[in-house]
């Protein structure tokens, strides 16, 4: 079994897919970490993220089964992940080790802004988490300053703000729900209510197979 989970950044659609993991015993695969892993990885050899056969390298040099994701938590790597995330190549470059890897037994729960639309646009179920700007800033001000990063909400809204632009207008693979995907607005809601609404969503969806 596959599920499905895009969504912008600080939509909680992360947290969300680890708890449906170990709901339904499946793999998880944080996709987003590998774009922050390729940008980290390109700034740490002092190259631009905007060359395109520097990012591709990394791409390619990347493991799965030995990424560390505390280091990749940062702002900074963030904004490195959204803009090589925009290079064509670098996508087509993770693209079959994405595949791979929901195609493992028993199955997967990957999270990302393009699974449900391209990595695996036949995933048994589909999810689109969203939530406000405003409430997704205030998540991950939060998130940064509970590990002791410094951090100002106004500069995370606006980072925000900049991510979901370059992510939806990008050319390839941009940030869109599925048509068959169900959405979850998790605004208005704490993690153990979205847990509970993600499931009765993927339930339907696994009914309606």
């Amino acid at each position: 079994m596959i599920i499905a989970v895009d969504g912008p950044a600080a939509s909680g659609k992360g947290t969300l897919s680890k708890r449906l993991a170990s709901h339904y015993r499946l793999q998880y695969l944080d996709t987003g970490l590998l774009y922050r892993a390729v940008g980290a990885l390109v700034l740490a050899s002092g190259g631009d993220l905007d060359d395109v056969e520097t990012a591709v390298s990394a791409a390619r040099a990347l493991d799965l089964d030995h990424l560390d994701p505390d280091p990749l938590r940062g702002a900074g790597t963030g904004e490195a992940a959204s803009r090589v995330a925009a290079l064509p190549d670098v996508r087509q470059s993770l693209l079959e080790l994405q595949r791979a890897f929901a195609t493992r037994a028993p199955g997967a729960v990957l999270d990302g802004r393009d699974i449900g639309t391209v990595i695996c646009p036949d995933a048994n179920a589909k999810l689109f988490v969203t939530a406000t700007p405003e409430t997704r800033a205030d998540r991950r001000y939060k998130e940064l300053t509970g590990r002791g990063e410094s951090a100002d909400f106004d500069t995370v809204l606006a980072d925000i703000h900049k991510r979901d632009a370059r992510d939806m207008g990008r050319a390839i693979a941009p940030l869109r729900p599925a048509e068959d995907a169900h959405l979850l607005d998790t605004t208005e809601m704490d993690i153990d209510t979205a847990f509970r609404n993600a499931v009765r969503l993927i339930e339907a969806s696994l009914s309606e197979a």
